[in-house]
């Protein structure tokens, strides 16, 4: 686990970097992708936070836009654990017997977030496998899963509706991406 927000520190001291780097030349391929999405700013900088990008075939940009979609999804689902072990301990603490409506949200996530990393996990066999096919359909099914965190969280946590925006917005990537192999 310590590993993961290794990686987690590392992608984001490199999208601070490209951020504040003010020459950000995406190429021919990430201009083609990033096009296609709704951001095309936050799209290239997404990308730009590996380094491998500015040499990057479609295959090699699938990776990496899945592998950072697999990371945010995979650090949000540690982030909506640690919340709800602080909840079931505030619970425990006093004395309350049933589980309230924060626990079932948090649970509610928690299943949601297992389905996107499961569902990114798959995308990984796909590309390893070069079965492209299902790509899109890997990377809507991990999109529609923070779909449905946000359903039950709606405004009672910022910081997990904002998890959610990011993982749908990474997931249009790799939908960007996948329609590559299209």
């Amino acid at each position: 686990m310590a590993f993961k927000y290794h990686i987690v520190c590392v992608c984001l001291a490199l999208f601070i970097f490209c951020v504040t780097t003010s020459s950000i030349q995406p190429t021919k391929l990430v201009d083609e992708v990033c096009h296609s999405t709704s951001s095309y700013s936050l799209c290239v900088e997404s990308l730009c936070t590996d380094p491998r990008t500015p040499s990057a075939d479609r295959y090699v940009l699938a990776y990496i836009s899945f592998r950072l979609a697999f990371l945010n999804a995979s650090s949000t689902q540690d982030h909506i654990a640690k919340l709800l072990k602080h909840t079931e301990a505030k619970a425990k603490a006093k004395a309350k017997a049933n589980t309230g409506p924060t626990q079932q949200v948090l649970r509610r996530c928690y299943h949601d977030y297992n389905k996107a990393v499961s569902a990114l996990s798959s995308a990984y066999n796909d590309l390893n496998s070069e079965t492209f096919s299902d790509l899109v359909d890997w990377a809507g099914a991990a999109s529609l899963a923070a779909d449905d965190c946000q359903v039950v969280v709606k405004t009672t946590y910022p910081p997990l509706s904002t998890m959610n925006l990011d993982l749908k917005r990474l997931c249009e990537i790799c939908v960007a991406v996948s329609k590559l192999f299209t």
